[in-house]
């Protein structure tokens, strides 16, 4: 089993932590360069047909791409524990619900941010649109403030426990520090939240 991870990116980093609470290892990881165009390159394509990473190349040669599709795999079929999508049919559509919107509503937004307004990715993000990524930085501070809401009833976004919802949004906040941008002071239960997750051993960059 193969993994195709790149250090320094957000997706693969929801995997790698999501892997490290699980205990699991691949036996193998390759690093691919996704600055350097490696993603896109004949080596890379040939074994990973979506040009992404993260991607899981299991045994018998079956592509899994896609951040969530990896770790719902792994969970499903290899490591069930410790539970991190939900254990009955209203948990897992309390964590579904929670995933898709720190996903949707500010991981993907913060995304944006960085692909339009950071210089670093002027080549891949062509042409960088300044305005579009103003949009969104008011979009993902809209989802923060709202996460601040739910957080002032709960310790995790999805409940009582943490779960992939925690790893997204916990990816999410963090990829704001590329743009030094901080959660504002007034979210008192997102800053509260990010430092019990920040501290898991599992969230080491």
């Amino acid at each position: 089993m193969r993994l195709y991870d790149t250090p320094r990116a957000p997706n693969p980093r929801r995997v790698r932590i999501f892997f490290a609470e699980k205990s699991f290892t691949p036996d193998e990881v390759i690093a691919v360069d996704i600055m350097k165009l490696e993603h896109k390159g004949d080596a890379v394509r040939s074994a990973i047909p979506f040009q992404r990473v993260p991607t899981l190349v299991l045994d018998d040669g079956t592509v899994i791409a896609e951040s969530v599709a990896i770790c719902r795999y792994v969970e499903e079929a290899l490591k069930p524990e410790p539970n991190l999508f939900g254990r009955d049919a209203k948990e897992r559509a309390i964590v579904e619900m929670w995933q898709r919107f720190a996903e949707m509503f500010l991981f993907l937004h913060v995304a944006q941010v960085f692909r339009h307004l950071h210089p670093a990715m002027a080549e891949l993000e062509v042409p960088q649109v300044p305005a579009w990524g103003e949009v969104n930085r008011s979009r993902a501070l809209d989802s923060l403030a709202l996460l601040d809401r739910e957080l002032g009833n709960r310790p995790y976004l999805a409940g009582d426990r943490f779960t992939v919802a925690d790893i997204t949004a916990l990816v999410a906040v963090d990829f704001m520090r590329p743009m030094k941008w901080r959660i504002p002071d007034e979210l008192s239960h997102v800053k509260r939240w990010h430092a019990d997750v920040s501290a898991r051993p599992s969230a080491v960059p």
